[in-house]
């Protein structure tokens, strides 16, 4: 039970951890998914300072690491915060331990679709869902058809409209994909789709 105490006033829970919320297999399969030793966070708080969205987090990218760390699986999963997250590597770069968090955040989002926990920011997960589509379809990323289906699938059908021209003007747009890429991008998605199976055969340690 984690308490605040507050001078002149009775003892407070701010927040009370159950045993059948912990699962102490969480450690391992983050850390075999990122690739990192997430115990070596001593929770010294320069991943959030120095996060350029972290004010928009519902928990900071340190919070999100002690998560993991006490195996507190629905926690971690279920905030906005592992969503939000761009990936940019400034908590990566700053952490005095070496821990790649913008790798961890990228495992929990993998294990929350993996455990169909829904997303609450609808239009990050519309978003990679759409890109991962089109590379797969094309080997590289065609824009003008991920800008399309972008605005259409969140319903901001005009949103940057008007930054098209200049873009197509620069050569940034094409109206045809480039196909150059696809025998490559066949290989690597071919071989995701086997590393799910052969995790989709392991028994679910995050439950235990």
């Amino acid at each position: 039970m984690i308490a605040l105490l507050k001078r002149g006033q009775d003892v407070r829970v701010k927040h009370s951890i159950q045993r059948q919320q912990l699962h102490s297999k969480m450690i391992e399969l983050v850390e075999e998914l990122s690739g990192q030793d997430i115990k070596n966070c001593y929770q010294c708080g320069k991943c959030s300072a120095g996060c350029p969205i972290a004010a928009d987090m519902d928990m900071q990218p340190n919070q999100i690491t002690r998560l993991c760390q006490l195996g507190l699986v629905d926690e971690a999963l279920q905030s906005r915060t592992i969503w939000l997250c761009a990936s940019c590597e400034t908590c990566t770069t700053r952490c005095p331990r070496e821990v790649d968090l913008a790798a961890v955040m990228d495992a929990l989002r993998n294990l929350a679709i993996e455990h169909g926990i829904r997303s609450p920011e609808r239009s990050v997960t519309f978003f990679n869902r759409t890109f991962l589509r089109i590379i797969r379809r094309y080997g590289r990323l065609f824009e003008m058809e991920l800008i399309g289906r972008y605005n259409t699938g969140t319903l901001n059908f005009f949103k940057d409209i008007t930054k098209a021209p200049k873009l197509l003007l620069r050569g940034r747009l094409g109206f045809l994909p480039n196909l150059t890429g696809r025998k490559t991008s066949k290989s690597v998605f071919e071989d995701v789709e086997k590393a799910k199976a052969s995790r989709a055969r392991k028994p679910d340690s995050t439950r235990k």
